[in-house]
């Protein structure tokens, strides 16, 4: 993803999103004079900000008149998770230099020498991210001691862009690669996360807490992390934007691994104006001036449009017929907007199902391996596993680590056996992608992210299989799930997939398709 493109895809949609904002589905039901962010009991309110539906430009808009401070911004959020969080136990812990790194942000918006569009936001960070100045443990308690030597590469990116790093959230353990039956949104260190549209459901996984923590209004934008489906399931079924970049987009140093071949960090938020500009700082590329984004601020800019683009529908009747229903009614909104939907089945998907998951094993065990050795604790797998054996606190929702143990057995990386199922791997899924969309001359494949979030039972364990992320996590290419409609009032997301490296078309397609769908609804019964 090159300078220009980022540059030119964040001045449209930061310009438009100036112009327009995003639509508030519930202004009308508003009383005169009641504008203003919610706030819970000893929050701080900001009047005529609207915390659910603001969106990043506009709060810069208002730093740069003086009519906002990342002080009050950063309080606002804190107080909401002081209220609200112990409601959905998404927010691990907040970072206690939170207010000071605000008040530096707003000493350089007074001076003039503010350094891009994340300067004063607050931003969650997913538990497997490092921090150098707090705990960063995977949600396990082998990691719980000391935290990392360093921060990660992507940490260091957003404290160089002055964002306010607000504190980390809850994950499923070990991002989901422990046992063969977990409940995704729990850790030992965390407890339970729970869906803020339904607390009795499932927040899925493994970026749980972030995604939850947005649906909820607790940041203005979160990091999570993906393998296979674990920013754009979390984000589908609590109703948020999530973006999985082209693997290498964003640095993976310092975040606790699975695999090397498919892991990646992504922004996480409530609109796709705001994922695009937290990608411009996570990116390993130039990230875009604000004030160039910002153009000539008042005037209006055609935000990307629908017409003449061609959309290959991926259905997935497995998700169920009320899940197809939505697909349906999707279809019909982008055609009125004048897309082409035509309706694809990407080929190789059976075997890209038989292979994945033994490859990530060889992977997982040599990259944990080298991750552990860094921390203190457990130095190696095989500790790993006796540590969890030893201590009950990590059994209390799911007792096995059969993934653990089965990484442990697999072949090398090393092996010639498992070389030749990594290299087929990458060419079936890329090819899944690519012949698609040559195929039907598509600018994207859309398809469900996910079903209705399940009850959350540990006893059962999740009922996640969900096939519509893989092709692009295995190939290394972008996704994007954006809120596409429910079922009984819980959210079912669309999942945009792409060419390779096509991260800037990608988000232009689906600032596009968000707001023709204007599907984002907050959870009513939070305050």
């Amino acid at each position: 993803m090159g300078k220009r493109s980022v540059a030119t895809l964040i001045a449209v949609l930061v310009a438009g999103s100036l112009v327009t904002g995003v639509p508030d589905p519930y202004a009308e039901a508003a009383s005169p004079g009641e504008g203003g962010a919610s706030s819970p009991a000893g929050s701080v309110t900001l009047p005529g900000i609207d915390l659910d539906t603001v969106t990043i430009p506009e709060l810069q808009a208002r730093m740069a008149d003086g009519a906002l401070t990342s002080s009050r911004l950063t309080s606002a959020y804190l107080g909401r998770i002081k209220a609200v969080d112990p409601k959905i136990n998404a927010v691990l812990r907040t970072d206690p230099t939170a207010l000071r790194q605000a008040a530096a942000s707003d000493a350089r918006h007074r001076h003039g020498e503010t350094r891009g569009p994340l300067d004063g936001i607050p931003v969650l960070l997913k538990d497997n991210v490092s921090t150098r100045d707090l705990p960063t443990t995977a949600g396990s308690l082998a990691l719980a001691g000391s935290p990392p030597d360093s921060d990660a590469a992507l940490v260091t990116r957003l404290r160089k862009a002055g964002a306010v790093i607000l504190g980390k959230t809850n994950l499923s353990e070990w991002a989901n690669f422990r046992a063969a039956k977990p409940t995704s949104g729990w850790s030992a260190v965390g407890g339970q996360t729970r869906n803020p549209y339904e607390l009795d459901r499932n927040p899925c996984g493994s970026s749980s807490g972030s995604a939850a923590a947005l649906a909820a209004s607790l940041s203005q934008v979160a990091i999570g992390t993906e393998t296979d489906g674990s920013i754009v399931c979390p984000a589908g079924m609590n109703g948020v934007v999530g973006h999985k970049p082209s693997l290498g987009v964003v640095s993976r140093s310092g975040v606790v691994p699975i695999s090397a071949e498919q892991d990646t960090a992504g922004p996480m938020a409530r609109n796709v104006t705001d994922a695009a500009l937290t990608l411009s700082v996570l990116s390993e590329g130039k990230t875009a001036r604000l004030a160039e984004a910002h153009g000539p601020r008042g005037e209006p800019t055609r935000r990307p449009g629908l017409r003449g683009k061609r959309i290959g529908l991926w259905r997935l009747p497995s998700l169920g017929p009320e899940v197809d229903a939505v697909m349906t009614r999707t279809a019909k909104k982008l055609r009125r907007a004048g897309a082409e939907v035509v309706e694809v089945t990407p080929p190789y998907q059976k075997r890209l199902a038989e292979l994945e998951f033994p490859a990530l094993l060889s992977e997982f065990h040599r990259d944990i391996d080298a991750y552990l050795a860094t921390r203190n604790g457990p130095r190696n797998l095989a500790e790993l596993i006796e540590f969890n054996r030893s201590h009950p606190a990590e059994q209390t929702c799911f007792a096995g680590q059969e993934l653990f143990e089965q990484a442990l057995a697999a072949p090398d990386t090393t092996d010639p056996q498992y070389k030749a199922m990594r290299a087929e791997l990458r060419d079936l899924s890329r090819r899944s992608i690519d012949e698609t969309m040559a195929g039907h001359d598509l600018d994207a494949i859309a398809a469900p992210t996910n079903p209705p979030a399940w009850t959350t039972d540990c006893a059962r364990g999740d009922n996640d299989v969900i096939p519509s992320s893989t092709p692009a996590a295995v190939a290394g290419y972008p996704s994007l799930s954006v809120p596409a409609g429910s079922v009984h009032r819980l959210p079912v997301g669309l999942l945009l997939t792409a060419g390779d490296h096509q991260d800037a078309e990608l988000l232009s397609l689906g600032a596009a398709v968000e707001h023709r769908l204007d599907a984002w609804r907050p959870p009513r019964y939070l305050p």
